[in-house]
């Protein structure tokens, strides 16, 4: 292979790793190759909110360097990763999507995950898109615009990690850092036929402080469950920074992802009890659950789960946006996206803490009766998203206007702070992803991947490829 051939950026961080022990691949060659796709993709895309060659390329070099006198650092010495603007990255702005952070400022830190990247030799090659603060299901900003899906540029690759899923559909490096506090890896994931995790809260340690941080997980997006589990090992481990962290465990995920199935009481919920569902995605993750049975496990369809959540998850919501947002003036206001202002506007109504504390103390016994739940099963499955990718153009799909109507699978796991995957499990009539999210018990990280991974192994995705940045050149 060439640095010219596209094929070099297609390849996983464990076939990278093995290329760069045999010498057949150069960390410098490879970060070239991506960084040309990256370049390509934009005008089609727009995946990317920082590019930094020079940057890259030198951090690159200094993986080369390594390789060659055969003393790698860390467990991904060389392999290409971008970080969602949102996580602070030492060198560049972290504008979160918004014209009201100036570029034009000291940014000396790293978060916590890109810290324990850079560790273990990771190349950080450019930032992924976001809507403003994160806020919202699909990917677009007054700072970067629209992002769009690789499988069809017409359609949204959903949010907010959405610049991160498309990068890693694209073929563009293995490896995105993407964020979710409702869903914002597992919606792109879905849309766009990669894998994503969302780690337990507090599994990966995050800085600085947010009011949304019991709702949050950083976590990883890829095309193989192989590389997420390793990519996890890394940013999972601790950082004194957030004291509100796991205690960190020790397991090397990418080394104990194999287990069998067989037994295992497995949960089915096409709706959870409330949820609307658009027919062919039901169709596609039902087929999809088989896998699950012909691997052994026992699988048992419940049409109800859990009451509707929503509601109770919106004002605790409202009350933490109230409080992110309070100090934000008309000035900032008047630049920000529409859509972003009307929320703080409706949020502002929110100020009593009583309410808050009614809320949480609601949570709590959610949480309990989840815990409940996966004492009798171990792993819960549902649609990742209830629609398949829509118009870019669109801000919810057609016939879908309410708060969290078409992701209404996705947030009560952020309330709960439990560990869950979107893996690709098919393709619509009309050639668009679908995702099926697998729910495991609080701190189960471990037992949600090895779930995907004998998924992956029954219905492999890895060699499915948007063909819309290759033909676009």
């Amino acid at each position: 292979m060439t640095r010219e051939d596209p094929a070099i950026a297609w390849l996983s961080a464990h076939e990278l790793l093995e290329n760069y022990r045999s010498r057949k691949l150069s960390p410098v060659e490879v970060t070239r190759a991506v960084l040309q796709r990256a370049e390509r993709s934009q005008s089609l895309l727009n995946a990317f909110c920082v590019l930094d060659p020079e940057a890259a390329l030198a951090s690159a070099k200094g993986s080369e360097d390594r390789w060659q006198r055969g003393e790698p650092q860390g467990l991904l010495d060389g392999v290409p990763v971008s970080v969602k603007d949102i996580v602070l990255t030492r060198g560049w702005p972290t504008r979160r999507g918004s014209l009201t952070i100036p570029a034009d400022q000291p940014w000396l830190e790293d978060g916590p995950c890109v810290a324990r990247l850079r560790e273990h030799g990771a190349v950080v090659f450019g930032k992924t898109t976001t809507p403003e603060f994160a806020v919202g299901p699909i990917t677009r900003s007054p700072l970067t615009g629209v992002t769009r899906n690789p499988w069809n540029p017409e359609m949204t690759p959903g949010g907010s990690s959405g610049g991160a899923g498309a990068q890693v559909a694209a073929g563009i490096g293995p490896l995105a850092v993407g964020t979710d506090a409702g869903g914002s890896i597992r919606i792109p994931a879905s849309f766009c036929g990669v894998f994503g995790h969302k780690p337990s809260g507090g599994r990966v340690p995050a800085w600085p402080p947010t009011p949304y941080a019991t709702f949050a997980s950083i976590g990883p997006m890829t095309r193989t469950v192989a590389d997420a589990a390793r990519m996890l090992t890394v940013m999972s481990e601790p950082d004194p920074r957030d004291w509100t962290a796991l205690p960190h465990d020790p397991v090397p995920y990418h080394e104990a992802l194999e287990r069998s199935l067989a037994g295992m009481r497995v949960a089915w919920s096409p709706t959870l009890g409330y949820a609307r569902v658009d027919d062919e995605v039901v169709a596609i993750c039902e087929q999809a659950v088989r896998a699950f049975a012909q691997l052994g496990a026992r699988v048992e369809t419940l049409p109800h789960v859990m009451d509707n959540p929503l509601p109770l998850i919106a004002k605790l919501r409202d009350a933490v946006s109230h409080f992110a947002f309070q100090s934000f003036g008309e000035d900032k206001l008047a630049v920000m996206d529409p859509k972003v202002v009307q929320m703080i506007r409706e949020t502002r109504r929110v100020n009593s803490v009583t309410d808050f504390l009614a809320v949480e103390t609601e949570r709590a016994k959610f949480g309990a009766r989840m815990n409940l739940f996966h004492r009798d099963y171990p792993l819960l499955l549902t649609p990742a998203v209830a629609v398949a990718p829509f118009s870019a153009d669109l801000g919810a799909p057609p016939g879908y206007d309410g708060q969290n109507e078409w992701w209404p699978f996705t947030v009560p796991f952020n309330f709960t702070r439990q560990p869950a995957a979107s893996v690709p499990c098919g393709f619509t009539r009309a050639g668009l992803p679908v995702g099926l999210q697998i729910v495991g018990p609080m701190h189960s990280d471990l037992l949600v991947m090895q779930a995907a991974r004998a998924f992956e192994r029954a219905r492999p995705w890895a060699h499915l490829r948007p063909a819309a940045l290759d033909t676009s050149a």
